[in-house]
């Protein structure tokens, strides 16, 4: 039995990465997106417990909110549709937008250091750009 964007009896999800070449997916955590945002997340996780905690509780709770948001819209969107996983990368692709706006918030108010800022922002940067690419490509 076949559907038109995974091969239901294997249980596996095509991702067209180029022409006419397609990689199988068993599994959200093989993807390079889902595994470089759920590695980051402990590091923005350990970053926002070192600050006091009025900073922690308003600023910081938004924080980890977003990062933690980005991986598990990956994972929670995998087994659905592929227009509903499309949805679900959407979700993540903003969840990275609030958060590198709330870590230059945090640059901007000297809870993190500019060079720590620049890091996760490029980072999440990358993660956006790498969803993106994903929703484009998923069949």
């Amino acid at each position: 039995m076949r559907h038109a964007s995974r091969t239901l009896e294997a249980g596996l999800w095509k991702l067209a990465t180029g022409r006419s070449k397609i990689t199988r997916v068993n599994n959200y955590e093989n993807l390079e997106v889902y595994t470089r945002a759920h590695r980051l997340f402990p590091k923005i996780y350990r970053m926002v417990r070192t600050w006091n905690v009025v900073d922690q509780r308003e600023l910081g709770s938004q924080i980890i909110r977003a990062a933690n948001s980005v991986h598990a819209n990956i994972a929670e969107g995998y087994n659905k549709t592929p227009a509903d996983f499309k949805r679900y990368i959407n979700n993540a692709i903003g969840s990275c937008d609030e958060l590198t706006s709330h870590l230059r918030d945090a640059g901007n108010i000297g809870l993190i250091e500019r060079e720590m800022e620049k890091f996760f922002v490029r980072e999440y940067i990358i993660v956006g750009k790498q969803l993106t690419r994903l929703k484009q490509n998923w069949k």
